[in-house]
């Protein structure tokens, strides 16, 4: 009975006899497992030896690089005959030129995926046959093109080329799911897919989508807080409005709450254990800043809006590690220090915002200064700067211990944000 040869190109690269994994090419050359490699994801197509070449000796030069070609081509035969018999024979040659032929029986998961694409395209109409490709595909696709192999800037193009068709099949497959109300599935398939691309804000907003409607609402939260960090972490940027705004369909999905006065103001009511300011996502501030404004409108009082930078004194970018140690404690910091009333969000990976309720100019400024020595305590000699603003909400104070009518007073508005994280640059 001949041996079950399964090959692995999805996100490494692995040769399985009879499902169990060989280490018989873990040692030999790289250029040993590039050329077979190589030769793979040409599927059959015969591969010059001058491509070979090229491919093999990119850096440096050989004396004789035809004859450094055959050599390797025949060790690595004898090698693969010792993987299962046999298997030496999928190199063949073929007029100045190699390529590989699968051996009967032989599976190899790149082909495997190039065929659900093409029969994707061919049942476009016949749903059934579609979800069965697609579940396939999910369990095929482990991960990008010899993404984990050295050595493999040659397949970029290939594996770029495959990434675009797999995330294009996902989000279909998605909408499948959808359409027979396969939530559960829908939360499989988007985890799958985000094992492969951890950054597509599309299949993040679609699993927390399925985690609502399957009343995992904790579950929920739990994957908005980790794509607020992977932005700010990783990309250094904030998410989109659409994902900032999604904050408040996680907050509020399956509110069923008892028409009784008393209940109500339980569930709403914050429990007195905690202290200090109130910390938040994009979504909660943006509604408590809007409805702080409609109050200074209908009241005529002042509010205070703060921002605070940290940056490297030198000008040069932080180390991620430390810039999330940093921001980290100053969010601690300004949570311990700040009233109950003030509200604080992490709104950029270095930016703070803060509202600062019954203050005026002066003791805005007192109050941030507190902070300021606060964070230079805790981080001496670090070569951190710790830049702000502060200015009020609205331009009706006097000089009644009020902010004086000035260049140096911000008057914000909601519009006013992002223009208050430019003016954040300038230390005070």
């Amino acid at each position: 009975m001949s041996d079950m040869i399964r090959i692995q190109l999805m996100d490494t690269f692995a040769i399985y006899i009879n499902e169990i994994k060989k280490d018989q090419l873990v040692n030999p050359s790289r250029k040993g497992v590039t050329l077979i490699q190589f030769l793979m994801i040409n599927r059959g197509q015969p591969v010059s030896n001058r491509r070979l070449m090229d491919a093999l000796w990119t850096e440096e030069g050989s004396s004789n690089p035809e004859n450094a070609l055959k050599t390797m081509i025949s060790r690595i035969r004898a090698l693969l005959n010792q993987v299962s018999p046999n298997l030496g024979k999928c190199i063949v040659a073929d007029h100045g030129a190699y390529r590989w032929q699968n051996a009967p029986g032989m599976t190899v998961d790149l082909y495997e995926i190039e065929d659900i694409f093409d029969d994707v395209n061919r049942y476009r109409e016949d749903f059934a046959r579609l979800r069965t490709l697609y579940a396939r595909l999910m369990k095929l696709y482990t991960g990008d093109l010899l993404q984990r192999s050295e050595q493999n800037e040659w397949a970029m193009a290939q594996a770029t080329a495959l990434h675009t068709k797999y995330m294009a099949a996902v989000y279909a497959y998605v909408e499948l799911l959808k359409q027979d109300n396969n939530y559960s599935e829908v939360i499989n398939v988007c985890r799958a897919a985000l094992d492969v691309d951890n950054f597509d804000d599309r299949l993040h907003m679609e699993l927390m989508t399925a985690l609502i409607k399957t009343n995992r609402n904790n579950e929920a939260m739990l994957q908005y807080k980790h794509v607020m960090h992977l932005h700010y972490r990783y990309l250094g940027i904030q998410p989109s409005g659409e994902m900032r705004d999604f904050y408040k369909q996680i907050v509020h999905a399956g509110n069923t709450l008892e028409f009784n006065l008393e209940s109500i103001r339980n569930e709403l009511r914050e429990s007195s254990e905690q202290r200090g300011a109130f910390v938040c996502e994009y979504a909660v501030f943006k509604e408590i800043f809007n409805l702080q404004m409609r109050n200074l409108e209908r009241l005529g009082s002042t509010m205070f809006l703060a921002v605070i930078m940290v940056s490297s004194i030198g000008g040069q970018p932080m180390d991620s590690i430390k810039q999330d140690n940093v921001m980290q404690s100053l969010m601690e910091l300004l949570k311990q220090n700040l009233r109950k009333g003030d509200t604080v969000i992490h709104i950029s990976p270095t930016i703070v915002a803060l509202l600062l309720p019954t203050v005026n100019y002066q003791t805005g400024a007192m109050v941030m200064e507190r902070i300021k020595r606060l964070f230079y305590r805790q981080y001496p000699n670090s070569n951190v700067a710790f830049n702000y603003r502060v200015g009020p909400l609205s331009s009706t104070m006097q000089e009644d211990g009020s902010a004086p009518q000035s260049a140096e007073a911000l008057r914000m508005t909601p519009a006013a944000l992002p223009e208050a994280e430019r003016e954040c640059g300038r230390q005070q």
